[in-house]
């Protein structure tokens, strides 16, 4: 068996999403450039992939997929950082605008693998059009990493797997605190992995307050993968806003290896995450 620290971590950044403003923290990035460049800056700072949603300049959430396409290629005009696109959008999006983003040629798609309650919306992925993201990205040779905010998205993607809708190994991300998800606990962290199989890739993202203590519990636990960002965390500490994703990109690497991690420099991460 495998040590629980023989692996470095793949620390992915959540640049801007679409659920928070700059009502929540004044320094989330919203066009293409601002976006881009921070992406940038956090990969310069540690981070092994970017996690992109895409907006107007205004901020509004976005589907177009022509800014899709100037983030990811300035980001890979000045990076060779990893590139993974949303398809979950925000709520009012119906799924085409939610895709639009595999327009972009990017390394990674996420796919959401069951609807849930979001606060007070629902958010809706049925069963078909999970199954037909998957089988979109895999047709234009794009990655998968399946999106789950509770024990049932995790079960239903090993089902996916198990049936041959998705290839192994699997490449999965555990969403904690989101209301209408699981809770951010120690306990809700068992919970998500108890079905995994040994050779999944599985990252963990806390949305809010706890974020800081899912991601030592992930690290101690073995996680192959952390996620932060300006999408999952306003702040960097109490009452302190955080000022940049780099900043928090920063505050993960100095996490991970006060507890006896490393993380993966760009060619490992790729390896890692069966990309290469």
């Amino acid at each position: 068996m495998k040590a629980w620290d023989s692996d470095p971590v793949v620390l992915t950044v959540a640049v801007t999403g679409a659920d928070v403003f700059r009502d929540n923290n004044p320094n989330i990035p919203y066009t293409t450039r601002e976006i881009a460049e921070s992406a940038i800056e956090s990969a310069e700072a540690g981070a092994n992939i970017a996690h992109l949603h895409v907006r107007e300049d205004d901020g509004t959430p976005s589907g177009r997929p022509e800014l899709f396409q100037e983030v990811i290629e300035r980001i890979r005009q000045d990076s060779d950082m990893i590139t993974m696109v949303s398809t979950g959008g925000s709520n009012d999006m119906t799924i085409e605008e939610r895709t639009t983003g595999l327009d972009a040629s990017p390394d990674i798609s996420g796919v959401e693998s069951g609807s849930m309650n979001f606060g007070d919306e629902t958010f809706i992925t049925a069963p078909p059009a999970g199954r037909g993201i998957v089988k979109r990205a895999l047709d234009s040779g794009i990655a998968l990493e399946v999106e789950c905010f509770d024990v049932g998205h995790v079960v239903s993607a090993i089902r996916w797997l198990e049936d041959g809708t998705l290839p192994g190994p699997l490449r999965i991300n555990l969403v904690f605190g989101v209301p209408g998800g699981i809770d951010a606990s120690p306990e809700a962290l068992d919970a998500m992995l108890r079905p995994l199989p040994s050779d999944a890739f599985w990252t963990v993202t806390c949305i809010g307050r706890h974020h800081r203590r899912m991601m030592a519990l992930a690290l101690l636990k073995g996680a192959p993968g952390i996620r932060t960002g300006l999408e999952d965390v306003a702040y960097i500490s109490r009452g302190v806003h955080a000022p940049s994703n780099a900043a928090l990109v920063e505050a993960a690497c100095d996490l991970t290896r006060s507890l006896g991690r490393e993380v993966a420099d760009q060619q490992t991460a790729k390896e890692l995450l069966g990309l290469v």
